[in-house]
């Protein structure tokens, strides 16, 4: 009788070891979704909603919000509840060039329209929002300009509190004004941030909340080597290190603080070396841990990784194909070890997973017209 106890106790054990297992599987198994920001004056329809099956790398398209022209840039709220996106109609259906719109974020991931706003400028390109989801922040690409907006608690976006044209200009033929092209607040919400792509400098501005306004503070604004163009840009969690990816020299900046001012401490090249053809630079991230930092080539058409050293210096590892035309946009698949890579011109989202941080082409890929734009 006690070998049978024995026995069965031992049977329950694995059996209950046995439905964990699965139950573990089962929870990797679980599908993940994402948004699509795409030009609709290339052939989309929209904002796409997404699935991404992290053991397979399996994408699939799961539905499309339809009535936004050119969602093109997209941010979603830190509580998972709302999104904003910013579009440029035409200008004959909308005189004041661009808008920013507020959805809400549905079970089953779908966009309930909340409200929308004037993006006072022409072609918005970039959109940020606060942790605690109270504000938003435009850069206008074409009108050269950031706007500041309220948020309230059901998501719906305030009229602008605050409203900055950038002033500058560059020796590149397409810096003849101000472009602004990036914007972002800091994690401590005490900075604002905007990379100008016409002036060469990131803005520093100090964040007013009370006042409802952007302060500039020009001791802490970066100035890029002229004819950088500076597009994108990412710092690193203490706020030491600033990482700006130039879209016209095709470069990477790296800034450091000291004594509450940056100093520009390198400038890298992003393309191989011996490459002579077109190339813009465009988007650029930071592995989670902070030792690798990636940045895409539209013409080259490449993944760039670089090691981040103690210095905050950057030493080029490898160029990686984005097996597609333009990637204009890519992100790092959170908890998961994948990138995925937004190919404007080629109508693909494709696949790598991160073996040691390096992208390895999954041989998957999604077809989606004129993506530009991936949120998770």
């Amino acid at each position: 009788m006690y070998f049978a106890t024995k026995k069965m106790k031992r049977s329950i054990f694995l059996g209950l070891l046995l439905c964990m297992g699965m139950a573990v599987a089962a929870q990797t198994l679980k599908t993940c979704e994402f948004y699509v920001g795409t030009f609709t004056s290339e052939g989309s329809e929209g904002i796409y909603l997404c699935t991404f099956h992290p053991e397979t790398g399996e994408l699939n398209t799961k539905m499309v919000f339809k009535g936004l022209d050119n969602p093109n840039f997209l941010r979603k709220s830190a509580d998972g509840r709302f999104m904003y996106a910013v579009s440029r109609p035409p200008r004959a259906i909308d005189p004041e060039g661009g808008a920013v719109s507020a959805f809400g974020i549905n079970k089953d991931g779908s966009l309930r329209f909340i409200n929308k706003q004037s993006s006072h400028g022409n072609d918005p390109c970039y959109v940020d929002v606060t942790g605690d989801n109270s504000f938003l922040a435009v850069a206008n690409y074409g009108g050269g300009s950031v706007a500041l907006y309220p948020l309230d608690k059901d998501g719906s976006i305030k009229p602008a509190g605050c409203v900055i044209p950038h002033h500058g200009s560059g020796p590149h033929p397409r810096q003849n004004k101000a472009y602004a092209h990036s914007i972002r607040f800091s994690a401590n919400s005490g900075w604002v941030y905007a990379a100008d792509l016409g002036s060469d400098r990131l803005f520093a501005y100090r964040f007013d909340q009370a006042g409802n306004r952007l302060v500039p503070d020009e001791q802490m604004n970066m100035l890029l080597p002229p004819g950088s163009g500076p597009r994108h840009f990412e710092f690193t969690r203490d706020g030491t290190y600033c990482y700006v990816i130039n879209e016209l020299g095709s470069t990477v900046t790296v800034f450091r603080n000291e004594a509450d001012k940056f100093a520009e401490i390198q400038n890298i090249s992003t393309l191989p070396s011996g490459f002579s053809g077109m190339n813009y630079g465009a988007d650029i991230h930071m592995s989670a841990d902070g030792k690798l930092l990636y940045a895409s080539n539209r013409g080259h058409n490449s993944i760039v990784v670089f090691r981040i050293e103690q210095d905050g210096k950057l030493t080029p590892i490898t160029h990686v194909s984005t097996q597609g035309n333009w990637p204009r946009n890519f992100v790092l698949v959170p908890e998961s070890p994948y990138m995925l890579v937004a190919n404007q011109r080629s109508h693909n989202i494709t696949v790598f997973r991160l073996e040691s941080g390096i992208p390895v082409f999954t041989g998957r890929e999604l077809k989606i017209p004129a993506p530009v734009c991936l949120v998770f």
